[in-house]
Order: structure tokens, then sequence, then C-alpha cells
């Protein structure tokens, strides 16, 4: 029975991490009604760990149950985007402070060598694409770690963490962003390793406000 249980959620994680990149990346478009038998058949799942799944996804506020009508993707509408950057400038600002404050020497030279991979990534897609698989992969995730504050940890990098992740994924194919986000991070690095707390959150805050206004800009024309 312990074996089974185990095998179920190993596969309700599976599809949750599949259908979390689905949304992430628009291939379940905003605002979509999730019918589990389309999905068991698009994705391969079977209904059982698809359902959990979705409960999943409730708790990371990628999915809404609407009464009477079922899951759907949740709707990131101009209120909502605007208000998810003032809280995410505010708390990753202050993440680089502490992050100045604590971060080792070598998780600072690790992520120094994952910046400089992000740029062959960026080279590969000819600056056309920035775009940051979660995790340890993930500039932004890595410093919440290293902010060591657990509230912060908590929040950027599981509580708000996909939902930032679907943010930022509005960017990422902005050819115009590409290198200048990569930049900012260098610079922002920059100012954690030089134990400069006021200037990592100065620049983290300048990052984020600056992805705002190109989000932003984006909504107004389309």
């Amino acid at each position: 029975m312990t074996a089974q249980l185990d095998e179920e959620k190993t596969l309700s994680d599976k599809a949750s991490a599949r259908l979390t990149q689905a949304i992430i990346t628009g291939e379940l478009v905003q605002g979509q009604k999730l019918s589990e038998a389309d999905l068991a058949t698009r994705f391969g799942i079977s209904r059982g760990p698809l359902r959990e799944a979705i409960r999943q996804l409730e708790g990371l506020g990628l999915v809404t149950r609407v009464p009477h009508a079922g899951a759907r993707v949740v709707t990131l509408n101009d209120d909502t985007m605007r208000n998810l950057y003032q809280v995410r400038e505010a708390l990753e600002g202050f993440a680089c402070r502490m992050a100045a404050q604590h971060m080792t020497d070598d998780e600072i030279k690790k992520l120094r060598t994952l910046l400089n991979e992000h740029e062959m990534q960026i080279d590969a897609s000819a600056g056309q694409a920035y775009y940051q698989s979660e995790g340890d992969l993930d500039f932004h995730f890595q410093i919440a770690l290293g902010s060591r504050n657990q509230m912060l940890i908590d929040l950027l990098a599981g509580e708000l963490y996909q939902l930032l992740r679907m943010c930022r994924y509005r960017t990422s194919n902005l050819a115009n962003r590409t290198r200048l986000a990569l930049q900012q991070h260098h610079q922002i690095l920059d100012a954690i390793a030089n134990r400069d707390a006021d200037l990592a959150e100065m620049l983290m805050r300048r990052h984020i406000s600056g992805a705002w206004k190109s989000i932003s800009q984006m909504m107004e024309t389309s």
C-alpha cells in the first residue's frame, strides 16, 4: 500500500510539473477551463494523478476553481499584475539586501557561473529569449535563498514563486530586454559580492520596475 501511494504521489508531482510548465509558457492559456478528460489525453496522464496535480496548482495560485464551472487557469489581469510587481519589487529588493550580508563567497561564485550559462543561452537564441528554468537554475530563486530569511524564502521561492514565473515569462521573449536583463543581473551580483546592501537592493528594485514598465507597455498595445 505504501509503495502504491508513493507511486501515485510521484505521478501527481510529475503531472503538476508538466501542467505548471504549460501554464507558465501559455500552452494552457489564461482563463482556460481545465477538462480532466482532455488533459489526460493531451498529456498522457491518468485521471487520479491529474486530479491531485490540479489541486496542487490551486495551492500555487495557478488554477482557480469556479463554483459550478470547474477549474480554470488563473487570469492575471492588469491590477493583479501591477500588485504582483509592486510586491515583487519590495520583497526581492529586500532579499538582495539580505543576500549581500549573508551569501557566502562560494555561493556568489556559483551564481556567477550560472549567469555565464544564461549568457550562452541568450547567445544560442540570437538574443531573442532569456527564459530561466525554475529552482537552482533561476537567478531570482537563488537570491531568495541567499537572503537566509525564511519568510522571504517561503514567499519568493514558495507561495508566490510560480505566479511570479508566470509574470516573468511575459518579458523572457522581448528582444529589447534579454541582454539588458542579464547585464542587470551581473550588476546586482557585483553589488552583492562587494557586500553593498544598499546598492544591491536599489539595483534589484530598478530591474523589476523596468520589467514592469515593459510589460505594462506591452499590455497597452495588445
